[in-house]
């Protein structure tokens, strides 16, 4: 029986996590959907599927957009994402792919 495909963990992904799997972990953490500590290694994909739904439903509140945040949750997600955007950019990231069909 084959083993199931699982996740790396946003802390091994490529492009430093700037991923959409690694948005979606970073704001469960800016929701505390999950503890900051959690880098979802070894979820099954069905999981990682799972925390969008909850990601998703919290976004909702806001209307999707980071200003509609109350400050607490602005200042998170503008640290967490902040930091995430500096640790990518040292591994080699520059943010070019996401950017490419804007031109």
């Amino acid at each position: 029986m084959a083993k199931p495909q699982t996740y790396v963990g946003i802390d091994k992904e490529i492009d430093g996590g700037m991923t959409a799997i690694g948005k979606v972990i970073r704001d469960a953490w800016v929701f505390g959907v999950i503890p900051e500590t959690e880098t979802c290694e070894g979820w099954n994909f069905g999981g990682i599927d799972n925390l969008l739904d909850k990601v998703n439903h919290e976004w909702d509140k806001y209307g999707c957009l980071v200003s509609n945040l109350p400050d607490d949750l602005r200042e998170r997600h503008e640290r967490i994402h902040g930091e995430a955007i500096k640790r990518a950019r040292a591994a080699g990231w520059s943010g070019e792919m996401e950017t490419d069909d804007e031109g």
